[in-house]
Formats: C-alpha cells, sequence, structure tokens
C-alpha cells in the first residue's frame, strides 16, 4: 500500500512539473508579446527556452514508457510553440556556403568586431589581419560592424583609410557619438561598409543619445532595386568580467546574494532598455519606403520582445536558411543567437553561414540576398 502511494503521488509530482516546464516554455517562445516594463521577468523564460525544450522532450521520452497519454501535455506544448521554435531551432539540412557569389545576389555581412582587436594590436597585431583576411574571403557587398573602433587622425591605430582600401570598400558610413570616443585618435560606433556607392547616408539618435541609442541606414542601389541598410547595436547586459564568472562557473558552494542580484538586475535592465530601443526603430523602420536590410547585434535571443518587435513584417535569414541553434556569441551560453540579419518579405535568402571563428567574442553572419521583384 505504501509502495502504491509512493507511486502516485510520484507520478502527481511529475505531471505538475511537467505542465509547470510547458507553461515556462510557451511563456518564453512568445515573451514578444509581453511588455518588459510590466513582464520583465518572461525574459528569463526566453533565454532558457531550448533548455526547457530539452526537458519536454524527456518527460515525452519518462511518459512513453510510464503513462502514455500524458506525454500529450509535452506535444501540445511544443505543438502551439511550433512556429517560434522556428525561429529558435530551424531542423533542416542545409548544402556548403558558396563562396563564388551570383551577380544579381547581395551579400550582406554583420558581425560585432570587439574594437577589430585594438587593444591587442601590440601583443596580437595578427589577429586584426586575420579579421582583414575572413572578411575578404567571403567578399561581402556590404558589411555592417558593431563595436566599430577606427579614426581619421594619422596617429590612429585603426584608420579609416586602411579598412576601405584594404576591403576594397570605399563607401562607408560611420555613426558615433563623439562623447563617447574610444580615445582622443578613435571613434566608438558602428558603421556600414559598402562596395555599392551609398545614395544617401541616415543617423537616428534619440535621448539620452548613447552608444545603444544610435542606429544608421544607408540606401542602396542594385539591379535597378533601391534597397534600405539599418545598422544597429542594441543594449548589452553590461556583464563584468566576475559576472561573466559567476555565471560560467558559479556551482551551488559558490552561490551568492550580492552576484545574484547584481546579475538579475543587470538582466532586467537590459530586457527593459532594449524594449526602448527597439520600438523607437521600429518607428523609423516603419517610415521606409524602400525594402529594408536590418543588420546587427540584438544582445537579445529569437522570439524576445526586442527581436519580435524589430522582426514584425520582416523575415528572418537564419530562421529562412540556417539550422541548429546557431550562436552567435561564443560566451556564457551555447543558445545565444544574438545577431541578426531581417530583410523584407520579397527577399529570397539564397544561402546563410555563421563563419565560426573565434576571433571577435561574436561570429559574423552572412547572407546572400535576391529581390524577387513586384510581378
Amino acid at each position: 500500500m505504501a509502495k502504491s502511494f509512493f507511486r502516485k503521488f510520484a507520478k502527481r509530482i511529475f505531471i505538475v512539473s511537467n505542465i509547470f516546464v510547458a507553461l515556462l516554455f510557451l511563456l518564453g517562445c512568445y515573451s514578444g508579446y509581453f511588455n518588459p516594463k510590466y513582464f520583465w521577468f518572461i525574459g528569463f523564460f526566453t533565454l532558457a527556452s531550448f533548455y526547457l525544450l530539452i526537458l519536454l522532450i524527456g518527460f515525452i521520452f519518462l511518459w512513453l514508457f510510464a503513462d502514455k497519454k500524458l506525454a500529450l501535455i509535452s506535444v501540445l506544448a511544443i505543438g502551439l510553440a511550433w512556429k517560434p521554435l522556428g525561429q529558435l531551432l530551424p531542423l533542416r539540412t542545409t548544402p556548403p556556403f558558396t563562396l563564388v557569389k551570383h551577380p544579381s545576389h547581395l551579400r550582406v555581412m554583420t558581425w560585432n568586431v570587439e574594437h577589430f582587436e585594438i587593444l591587442e594590436y601590440k601583443k596580437h597585431p595578427e589577429k586584426k589581419q586575420e579579421m582583414l583576411n575572413l572578411i575578404n574571403e567571403y567578399q561581402p557587398d556590404i558589411v555592417c560592424f558593431q563595436e566599430m573602433v577606427a579614426g581619421d587622425s594619422p596617429k590612429a591605430i585603426n584608420p579609416l583609410s586602411e579598412f576601405t582600401s584594404r576591403l576594397g570598400m570605399p563607401y562607408y558610413h560611420y555613426a558615433y557619438n563623439r562623447k563617447l570616443d574610444f580615445d582622443d585618435n578613435h571613434h566608438f560606433g558602428i558603421i556600414i561598409m559598402s562596395r555599392i556607392p551609398l545614395l544617401s547616408k541616415h543617423t537616428f539618435s534619440y535621448e539620452p543619445n548613447n552608444y545603444n541609442s544610435i542606429f544608421e541606414f544607408v540606401d542602396i542601389v542594385k539591379n535597378g532595386d533601391t534597397f534600405r541598410i539599418v545598422n544597429l547595436h542594441l543594449q548589452s547586459m553590461k556583464f563584468s568580467s566576475g559576472n561573466l564568472s559567476y555565471i560560467e562557473k558559479t556551482t551551488e558552494k559558490d552561490i551568492t546574494i550580492k552576484e545574484t542580484r547584481s546579475v538579475l538586475s543587470k538582466l532586467r535592465t537590459g530586457f527593459y532598455r532594449r524594449k526602448t530601443q527597439s520600438e523607437h526603430l521600429k518607428k523609423e523602420l516603419n517610415k521606409s519606403p524602400f525594402p529594408l536590410i536590418v543588420c546587427g547585434d540584438f544582445n537579445d535571443v529569437p522570439n524576445s520582445y526586442a527581436y519580435t518587435t524589430i522582426g514584425k513584417g520582416l523575415k528572418n535569414a537564419f530562421a529562412d536558411k540556417g539550422t541548429g541553434i546557431g550562436r552567435t556569441f561564443y560566451s556564457i551560453s551555447p543558445t545565444l543567437r544574438i545577431d541578426n540579419i531581417f530583410v523584407d518579405e520579397k527577399f529570397t535568402v539564397e544561402q546563410y553561414l555563421r563563419v565560426k571563428k573565434k576571433i571577435s567574442d561574436h561570429f559574423p553572419i552572412i547572407a546572400d540576398l535576391y529581390y524577387n521583384k513586384p510581378q
């Protein structure tokens, strides 16, 4: 009798746990519809959605051996999240990336270049060269760099003229706030570089006019069609080296209230500030008279509020042609796909690539795009 009671009790615990995980998973997948001002905590479930999916799959296998009909809890949750799952984890086989680009395609790259390793220029000058070689290997038509450090000064370690000549991209638009300069000889900002002449250049900024409230866009003409290219860098979590070490290496014995509060506070601030930034940017995107290509470091994962807000009415190149998890930031967690290329629905994403080389703290991503003219 005691054995029977224990089995019933354990079964109920597993059922409640399965339902709880399913609800958290659904909240995480649909967090883009919840205002982070009031529901900022749902952002944690979005960050954890891949792991919650693994737990749901685990429950399916558990119930297949214990009580098959209860596997429907997980199956139903996964089914209800099928559309956002396509953004999170597209499962498909993809052919190898073709280096030779079709003349009618537009090849776009976005990369958080982490200052182009300017702090390493004395000890490891080869890092910058390796980054430039990587870019030249793929010969993009347009590149969008975030955390760009360059300058016009003759004393500059990273002169702009070097990048334009060595990358074969004479056209560029560099957006930065002089109050946030890297040093006396270098700016710190975001830049769009192009092999194609720029029809126009624009910088959009709003209060407090800091790095994460400055966006840029340019217009180009390709095959007789005009496109608007947007470059952005949304609010990062601003984790210190101590925070990162705490997140990556903490065991139960190492958990402290002070460090936990610090990490949670920065996560909350990041969720809220990206909400504001994405809403400001989306207003500008909606004004565009031309088909859009939106690139950058979102500092947020698929199905988040910022991702959903900016991506509304657009399609994501990775979701369209990528496969697997596709992480673009190689620290903290293997699920952090925080760099994106969104494009107008009229574009066909011909191929997509994440270049898995640890030179910056982000992996560059590339997409070949073809514009299907309306009939």
